[in-house]
C-alpha cells in the first residue's frame, strides 16, 4: 500500500506541474499522449486504493483565475466530464435512450447571461465555481448576438474558439517565433481574457453554445435538442450535434472521425449527453462529473517506426529545436515523418536514440508527436555548436524545461526576418519562399546570404523530398527565382533590409542619385541627407549599412546574381513635383493604390499614409464621406480628389493651387 501511495503522491506531482505548465505557462513538459497515460494509471491507482490523496489532479476542477479581471462565482458549480477511449462504453452508457453527440471543443469555456433581451454577463469558467468577468471583451466576439428576441433571463454556456485558419494567420503575423503561439486553445484562452478589447476584437474569437443553463418560461419538451434548436432561434451559434442511440452511436462517432480531418475548430473529442433532460438531472453528479454526459476522446491512432535523425532546427531568436526524422508511417489518412520534440527536456524523457523503436500518433488527429520510445538508448548528443554558423550553444533551464540556444549574435538564422523580407512582393518578389520554408532552408545551411537563394538548383534532390514540396512545387520556386533575377534598383535597395529604408523611400535614393548604385553605395552622410524626405537620421543609417564591410561583401555577391535595369528618362511631367498625397478607400481606375501611388510617385509626388498639415490632396472616392481621414482634411482645409478629379489635373499638367 505504501508503495501505491508513493507512486501516486508522484503522479500527482508530475501531472499537476505539467497541467499547469501547459494551461499558465504555455509550455509543454510532456505530450498529451504521456499525459493521458499516467492520468489513467493514477485513476487506477486510487480505484484499487480507495485512497484519493488531496490535490489530486483526478479530483481538482482547473487552476483559480489571475487577478486581472473581476471575479465571479457561477450561480452553479460547471464540472468536469468523465472521460472514456472506448466506443463500447458510449453504447453503453446511452442504453436505451436517446443521446445528443457533438464536439468537445477546445478553447475556453464562457458563460453568457441576457437580460431584457440584452447581453448582460459574460464570465470565463475559472476553477468551476469562480470565473473572470469578460463581458466587454464577450461583446466583440464574432458571433455573439448582443440583443435577443427572448426577454427572461438566459444563462447558456459555451465554448470561445479561434479557428486554424485565424491561429495560423496570427502566428504568421509574429516575427519572433519564440512569441508564436503553441495551439489555438492558448492564444483563445489569451485573448478572452485580454483587459483592452480590442486586441479580442482582432483575434476573430467565435462562440458556440453547448449548454442552455436556464430560460425560464420556454417549453423545451425534455429536450436537450429542442433546447439547441431553440438557441439556435435566438441567433446563436451551436456546436455541431447529432442525435444518436445505442445502436448507431458508433457510425455517429466515424462521422466525426472523418469530419475532424478537416475541421477547422479545434476539438479534442466529443461529448455525449442524454436527450432527456428529466432523465439525466435525476442521475445526480459525483463529487466531479455530472452523470447525464460523458466525454469521448479520440483514440489515438498510433503505428510504431524507427528514428532515424534528429534535426536541430534554430529560429530567429537562437532557440534550436529537436525534430524527430523517423521512416515515414500512415497515421489518420496521411504521411507523416516528423514531429517536433518541442525541448531538451521531452527529449530526454523519451530516452531517444538513433535507431531507436518508436510509436508515433497525431495530437488531435492533426500534429505527430511521439508517443513511446520502446527501446530508450537515450543517445542522442546536446549540439555543442549551432548546425547554422557553427557558434557555441547553451542550454538555458526556466521553470525547470531546458532549451537550446546558439550563443553566436551573427547566427544567419536569426537574420530569419531580413531574408523574409528579401523575397517579399516589394523586394525581389519571389514566391515559393514562405517564411517556414526559408528556416528550413536557413536550418539545412542552403542560404547564408542574399546571393545563396540563387543557387538553391545545387539541392534539387534535397528540397524535391523535403515535407511539403515536390517536383512541381520544386520547379515553381526556381521559375520565381529566375524571374527576379531581372529587377529594379528600387527593389534591390529595399530588400537589402536597411533601417528606415520603406519601398518610398527607396525610390526617392534612386531618383535622387540617378539610378547609380555605386553613387548611393559611396554617398556620404551629407550626401545622402540632401535626399528630400530622407533627413541626417537615415542618412546615417543609409551611409553606415553600406560602409559595413559584411554588407558590401554580401551586396557585390548579389550583384552577380542579378541584372539591375535602369529606367528610362521619364517622359512623365513632373506635375507633381514637391506634392504630398494621401490615398484612402477602394480605387476604380487603377488595378490597386499601389498603382495608384506609383503613378504618383512617376510624376515626381509623394505618398504618404495620414493626413496632416504638410499632406496637399487627399484622394477619396467617396468625397462626401465622414471617415477619419476626410474629416481631417476639411479641418485642414485640404482639397479632397475623386479619382476623376485627379486624373483630370494630371491630363491638364497643371495642379491647381
Amino acid at each position: 500500500m505504501n508503495q501505491q501511495i508513493e507512486r501516486m503522491k508522484e503522479l500527482s506531482e508530475q501531472l499537476t506541474k505539467a497541467s499547469k505548465a501547459y494551461y499558465q505557462d504555455d509550455q509543454e513538459l510532456m505530450s498529451n499522449f504521456e499525459y493521458d497515460r499516467l492520468y489513467d494509471e493514477l485513476q487506477k491507482l486510487e480505484r484499487d486504493s480507495g485512497i484519493v490523496l488531496a490535490g489530486s489532479p483526478t479530483v481538482t476542477v482547473g487552476y483559480e483565475a489571475l487577478e486581472t479581471l473581476p471575479k465571479e462565482r457561477h450561480e452553479t458549480v460547471m464540472l468536469s466530464l468523465g472521460k472514456t477511449k472506448e466506443r463500447t462504453e458510449l453504447a453503453a452508457f446511452a442504453g436505451e435512450h436517446k443521446v445528443l453527440v457533438s464536439w468537445k471543443l477546445d478553447g475556453l469555456t464562457v458563460v453568457l447571461t441576457y437580460r431584457n433581451g440584452s447581453l448582460a454577463k459574460a464570465v470565463t469558467r475559472g476553477n468551476g465555481e469562480i470565473g473572470e468577468v469578460i463581458t466587454n471583451n464577450a461583446r466583440v466576439f464574432q458571433n455573439i448576438p448582443l440583443r435577443i428576441a427572448y426577454q427572461g433571463e438566459l444563462i447558456l454556456r459555451g465554448e470561445a474558439v479561434i479557428t486554424y485558419t485565424e491561429f495560423k494567420k496570427i502566428n504568421e503575423e509574429i516575427g519572433d517565433i519564440d512569441a508564436k503561439y503553441k495551439n489555438p486553445r492558448n492564444l483563445c484562452s489569451g485573448s478572452v481574457r485580454q483587459l483592452n478589447n480590442e486586441i479580442t476584437a482582432n483575434r476573430h474569437v467565435r462562440f458556440y453554445a453547448f449548454s442552455l443553463v436556464k430560460a425560464d418560461g420556454v417549453d423545451f419538451r425534455n429536450s436537450r435538442a429542442a433546447q439547441f434548436e431553440w438557441l439556435g432561434a435566438q441567433g446563436f451559434d451551436v456546436v455541431e450535434y447529432r442525435v444518436a442511440d445505442a445502436k448507431n452511436i458508433e457510425d455517429t462517432i466515424d462521422y466525426f472521425a472523418e469530419r475532424i480531418q478537416h475541421y477547422d475548430i479545434p476539438s479534442d473529442g466529443l461529448v455525449v449527453t442524454y436527450d432527456d433532460i428529466a432523465y439525466g438531472q435525476s442521475l445526480g453528479r459525483t463529487a466531479k462529473f455530472p452523470r447525464d454526459s460523458i466525454a469521448f476522446k479520440w483514440q489515438d491512432e498510433t503505428r510504431e517506426t524507427k528514428l532515424l535523425e534528429i534535426e536541430w532546427s534554430p529560429s530567429r531568436t537562437g532557440l534550436i529545436n529537436p525534430v524527430a526524422i523517423f521512416e515515414p508511417v500512415e497515421l489518420e489518412g496521411t504521411t507523416v515523418s516528423r514531429a517536433s520534440v518541442h525541448n531538451l527536456s521531452i527529449m530526454k524523457a523519451l530516452r531517444l536514440g538513433l535507431g531507436d523503436t518508436i510509436t508515433v500518433y497525431k495530437a488531435n488527429m492533426i500534429i505527430p508527436q511521439i508517443a513511446e520510445n520502446l527501446t530508450g538508448s537515450d543517445s542522442i548528443p546536446i549540439p555543442e555548436m549551432c548546425p547554422v554558423c557553427g557558434g557555441k550553444t547553451e542550454v538555458h533551464s526556466v521553470n525547470d524545461v531546458e532549451t537550446l540556444y546558439c550563443t553566436n549574435t551573427e547566427c544567419s538564422a536569426k537574420k530569419i526576418k531580413s531574408f523574409t523580407l528579401f523575397v517579399s512582393r516589394d523586394a525581389m518578389n519571389i514566391e515559393g519562399l514562405s517564411e517556414a520554408t526559408l528556416e528550413k532552408f536557413i536550418a539545412k545551411g542552403y542560404i547564408r546570404r542574399f546571393a545563396d537563394i540563387f543557387h538553391l538548383s545545387k539541392y534539387k534532390d534535397e528540397i524535391v523530398e523535403m515535407e511539403g514540396f515536390g517536383e512541381k512545387s520544386y520547379q515553381n520556386l526556381i521559375q520565381s527565382i529566375e524571374y527576379a533575377r531581372q529587377t529594379t534598383l528600387p527593389r534591390v535597395i529595399y530588400s537589402l533590409g536597411i533601417p528606415n529604408i520603406g519601398v518610398a523611400n527607396a525610390k526617392l535614393l534612386c531618383r535622387h542619385f540617378d539610378y547609380d548604385l555605386d553613387r548611393i553605395r559611396s554617398g556620404s552622410e551629407e550626401e545622402l541627407a540632401a535626399v528630400e524626405g530622407l533627413g541626417p537620421v537615415i542618412a546615417a543609417a543609409v551611409a553606415g549599412y553600406f560602409s559595413d564591410p559584411v554588407n558590401a561583401k554580401n551586396l557585390d555577391l548579389l550583384c552577380e546574381e542579378v541584372v539591375i535595369e535602369r529606367p528610362e528618362a521619364s517622359a512623365k511631367a513632373q506635375v507633381f513635383a514637391g506634392k504630398v498625397f494621401v490615398i484612402t478607400g477602394s480605387v476604380n481606375h487603377f488595378e490597386n493604390r499601389n498603382e495608384l501611388k506609383a503613378f504618383i510617385e512617376e510624376r515626381g509626388g509623394k505618398v504618404t499614409g495620414s493626413v496632416s498639415k504638410n499632406t496637399d490632396y487627399l484622394i477619396n472616392n467617396d468625397t462626401a464621406s465622414t471617415s477619419s481621414k476626410n474629416k481631417k482634411a476639411r479641418e485642414l482645409e485640404i482639397p479632397i480628389l475623386s479619382e476623376e478629379a485627379f486624373l483630370a489635373i494630371t491630363e491638364e499638367a497643371d495642379v491647381p493651387q
